[in-house]
């Protein structure tokens, strides 16, 4: 004779004692790797595990050299992670092959944030759309008028690179 309820106990408290086991797995870290080059504010090299991967800051995007706030942004990345530790919450990879990430510092700060905050970044709708804390972080930077948003109308890189490379293409 069989007994229908005592199977469904029997498995119910074989499935409970499985999820109970669960909590005790490791929880998988982001990779984490040394800053050896800063390019510029949204460009990074991280040395992982005996190799350089080149990091493009996920969901910003900082002025370009030659533009105002560049060599700003360039140098308050490297003051925060040039020569440290950071670990990676990678976001896939970009048309020129950079791994997106967002980095973090070694005392748990996201330097993309950083970024922001500080006003010397751009929160990059384009390629972050749904990313409601950038878009704060922004907002907070311009409303407070630090960095690159104390001047009138800053000029975004996006449309800086696309302006410069307008006359380039102009003598071909």
């Amino acid at each position: 004779m069989r007994r229908p309820h005592a199977e469904r106990w029997v498995l119910a408290a074989a499935l409970l004692s499985l999820l109970a086991g669960c909590r005790h797995l490791p929880v998988p870290q982001a990779p984490g790797g040394r800053v050896i080059r800063i390019i510029d504010g949204d460009t990074i090299e991280v040395l992982l595990e005996r190799q350089v991967v080149r990091v493009r800051l996920y969901g910003i995007d900082c002025p370009e050299r030659g533009q105002a706030f560049g060599t700003a942004a360039r140098q308050f990345t490297g003051q925060l992670c040039f020569g440290r530790t950071v670990r990676l919450r990678t976001r896939g990879a970009d048309r020129y092959g950079r791994l997106l990430a967002e980095v973090v510092l070694p005392d748990g700060r996201v330097l993309n944030h950083e970024l922001l905050r500080a006003g010397l970044a751009w929160w990059y709708r384009e390629f972050a759309p749904q990313a409601g804390e950038l878009e704060a972080l922004e907002r907070e930077a311009r409303a407070a008028r630090r960095g690159l948003w104390s001047q009138a109308d800053p000029l975004p890189p996006w449309e800086f690179r696309r302006a410069s490379k307008r006359p380039a293409q102009a003598g071909r």
